[in-house]
């Protein structure tokens, strides 16, 4: 028996939008809408548009110990995030490979945590088998998660609140839209400036309606928002990154802050950390997440086997995308690490052709975040 699909509390707005609705980690969601996956793309990047991402996991860690409790899950300074602010984390396991990776935001009285879809109820399984007494955890149920993204996104939204426009980038307030209270940060998943929206589940039709009849607005589904993020360079879960990969290999080291490394105040103490902060220091590691262009026009999609060029298998991609705003097919991937340098010429085996990829400096297309 196939199990009933859950709907985010916007799903009679996208099926009057004429969405074209997929099952995606447990949800029926919009993967597309009448403008079609290049146009969304292309509009998020020039003016401003609308993700529903209401499926993600959003959860609060309240108590005196909060802080300190999670980042002894993470390889991330979560002691030291100042009131205000988030930023980007991951879980590791015992091999130090990435369970799920994950956004927390500091909101003075508790830790404001959203994760993965997919990963949700694993990852309040894994908080939960550590919490200590003095923490608690809630998993929030009865809130929406927007996103409006793109140049005209701070325009837009600072209709509703003038506030907004303070902000700069990974700044998170608790402001007022539409006379309802919600956790407003500006970050987002596209590389371009914009703003995370939590809103309580009975208020975010109201609030979506308002910012899709703005001019700038247009409703952008699944597919859009996964070639946006992988122009601007950011992994998905399950695809980039997973319980395999360290972050090493994942090239995620700026997100480990100095005082959680092996010569910082707060060394380690996280799941896998050993094997993660020796291979920092020793750079011992054979494989390594990279960026590919394409140098014809096919796309080169998800597991897709790359070679080298006396044909031997050297790496795998792990995302792939048409490359609307770069121009030309863009792909993230793993491969050998002594090919890793930039401009080394790799093949790809598409239907028995093998076409020429170069290994390229992520990102493809600029990230315009605002830091004021």
């Amino acid at each position: 028996m196939t199990q009933e699909l859950l709907r985010t509390p916007l799903y009679t707005r996208h099926v009057a939008a004429g969405a074209k609705m997929v099952p995606f980690a447990g949800y029926d969601m919009p993967v597309q809408y009448k403008l079609g996956v290049k146009k969304e793309h292309l509009h998020t990047r020039d003016a401003a548009g609308l993700f529903d991402v209401s499926h993600m996991g959003q959860l609060r860690l309240r108590g005196e110990g909060a802080s300190a409790f999670l980042e002894s899950l993470v390889p991330v300074d979560i002691i030291d995030l100042p009131s205000g602010n988030q930023r980007y984390a991951f879980f590791t396991n015992e091999q130090g490979g990435i369970m799920d990776d994950l956004m927390v935001a500091n909101l003075g009285d508790h830790l404001f945590v959203v994760v993965n879809a997919a990963c949700k109820e694993q990852d309040i399984a894994h908080i939960r088998a550590h919490l200590p007494q003095n923490v608690t955890l809630e998993v929030i149920e009865d809130r929406a998660l927007l996103a409006l993204q793109g140049p005209k996104a701070a325009e837009v939204l600072a209709r509703l609140n003038p506030k907004v426009s303070d902000m700069v980038f990974m700044d998170v307030n608790v402001l007022e839209l539409l006379g309802c209270e919600c956790i407003v940060s500006r970050s987002g998943y596209t590389g371009e400036d914009g703003y995370e929206i939590s809103v309580s589940a009975d208020k975010a039709e109201a609030l979506a309606d308002y910012l899709t009849e703005q001019a700038e607005v247009e409703w952008i589904g699944l597919g859009a928002r996964d070639s946006l993020r992988l122009e601007c360079g950011l992994c998905l879960y399950g695809h980039d990154l997973d319980t395999t990969t360290t972050p090493v290999e994942a090239s995620l080291l700026w997100g480990i802050q100095k005082v959680r490394r092996a010569d910082g105040e707060r060394a380690g103490g996280f799941p896998g950390a050993e094997i993660i902060l020796n291979q920092i220091e020793t750079k011992d590691v054979s494989r390594k997440r990279v960026g590919l262009v394409g140098q014809t026009k096919a796309p080169v999609r998800e597991g897709t086997e790359l070679f080298d060029g006396d044909g031997n298998k050297v790496g795998i991609v792990t995302s792939g995308t048409a490359g609307p705003n770069a121009g030309k097919p863009v792909s993230m991937g793993y491969v050998r690490m002594d090919l890793t340098a930039i401009g080394t010429e790799l093949f790809a085996e598409v239907r028995g052709k093998m076409l020429p990829m170069v290994i390229e400096k992520i990102p493809f297309v600029p990230q315009r975040y605002y830091r004021g």
